[in-house]
């Protein structure tokens, strides 16, 4: 196993556990792509109901990157109209783990900064109540 110290040496980036995880689940979409697909096998128009802010073209580049990386799978049945069907793939279900820490952990980061966010306001409102100018 790599050690943290090799994982962050920028001249070893190729070999980075880390850099390689987020190159596969990083972005907008992937995480919520694989959330719904550990729940169930879905077609393609429902995972486009389900996630309406993603525009097809997006949806379909994702699904492809991660069928690429062995984290979906896409089962296509030959019948009239055309039926496919993506679910997670036994690989693709020991990353959801990671994502659960990510949220648990982004979680903390938000109310972190919203509890910063609001002392500063209450700094400004005071020091607004005092006529200074910030």
């Amino acid at each position: 196993m790599q050690s943290e110290e090799n994982c962050c040496n920028i001249h070893n980036h190729c070999n980075c556990p880390i850099e390689a995880t987020l190159n596969v689940i990083g972005g907008k979409w992937k995480p919520m792509i694989l959330c719904l697909l550990a729940g169930e096998t879905l077609r393609y128009n429902k995972i486009q109901q389900l996630i309406p802010e993603i525009s097809p073209k997006m949806l379909t580049k994702q699904l492809r990157e991660l069928e690429d990386d062995g984290l979906v799978l896409r089962k296509m049945y030959p019948q009239i109209p055309p039926k496919v069907e993506y679910s997670i793939t036994d690989f693709g279900r020991t990353v959801i783990p990671v994502l659960k820490t990510l949220l648990e952990w982004g979680s903390q980061y938000l109310d972190k900064k919203c509890i910063v966010t609001m002392e500063t306001e209450k700094k400004v409102n005071k020091w607004n109540l005092y006529g200074n100018d910030i």
